[in-house]
């Protein structure tokens, strides 16, 4: 196994790089990720092409060493540049970027589409209750977070590569072509809508659309969904935030067998 002695190494620039620059994670297909249970998490459903580890975190989880890929041992000063912040647990990947388009989304399927998110906490713990509610696939508009920046991989636990998720464009499009597809589109909003309880997924599929933290879906949105949900609350708060709301409506409209 190399050892990089230097923080001016070509791969960890490189790695660095990804980690700040989402339009270079784009341009490459690649991004970077830190952490002991994260990256061999994420090596489950991306290809990992390249592991840095610190001699302390490989004599503590001797089991990163199976994992694929390059691997380098790294000194510590280099783990520090890396992570970017002096606490961190020591291991660092590169991995390919998994590529998903819409024409993968098939009739039945359960969806979940996010216009406008932009906290990557709300996106990464919507990609988590996605997969472990037994959704098939995730949209997002142009606007919301990074899926496979660094805070968001962190809140997804993994989960962004788990299920496809597909960036796109403007939402209503892509709402017009679910909808061609029998995907019933349901949107998270209060003008008109039925209460959560008495909405249920079709045999065709649902798409749950879920709108940005302050402003919530456009109107052009709304309007091209086939019907609209709310969740039932009281009035000691205003709203949820998009995270929680969106976690309560893909419980609801799981998956077979949950």
């Amino acid at each position: 196994m190399e050892t990089i002695t230097s923080r001016d190494n070509a791969r960890v620039k490189y790695a660095c790089k990804l980690a700040a620059s989402g339009a270079f994670r784009r341009s490459e297909g690649r991004f970077f990720a830190e952490g002991r249970k994260l990256c061999p998490e994420l090596a489950r459903g991306a290809q990992l092409e390249e592991l840095f580890c610190t001699a302390a975190a490989l004599e503590k989880c001797p089991e990163l060493a199976a994992l694929p890929g390059t691997h380098f041992l790294v000194e510590e000063h280099v783990a520090d540049k890396l992570a970017g912040v002096p606490a961190h647990q020591g291991v660092f990947g590169v991995f390919r970027t998994p590529a998903h388009t819409l024409e993968e989304i098939r009739p039945g399927w359960r969806c979940l589409a996010l216009e406008g998110v932009q906290d990557p906490g709300n996106v990464g713990t919507l990609l988590r209750s996605a997969a472990a509610f037994g959704f098939d696939g995730v949209i997002l508009s142009a606007g919301c977070a990074a899926p496979y920046a660094p805070k968001t991989l962190r809140a997804s636990m993994g989960a962004a590569v788990q299920l496809p998720v597909i960036e796109a464009g403007a939402m209503p499009p892509v709402i017009g072509e679910l909808r061609r597809k029998g995907i019933e589109c349901l949107a998270a909003a209060l003008y008109r809508s039925q209460p959560l309880g008495d909405a249920k997924a079709g045999p065709g599929g649902v798409c749950v659309v879920i709108g940005s933290e302050g402003q919530g879906l456009t109107e052009a949105t709304i309007a091209a969904c086939d019907r609209t949900v709310r969740i039932p609350m009281t009035d000691r708060v205003e709203s949820l935030n998009a995270g929680i709301a969106g976690s309560i409506l893909l419980w609801h409209f799981r998956g077979a067998g949950l």
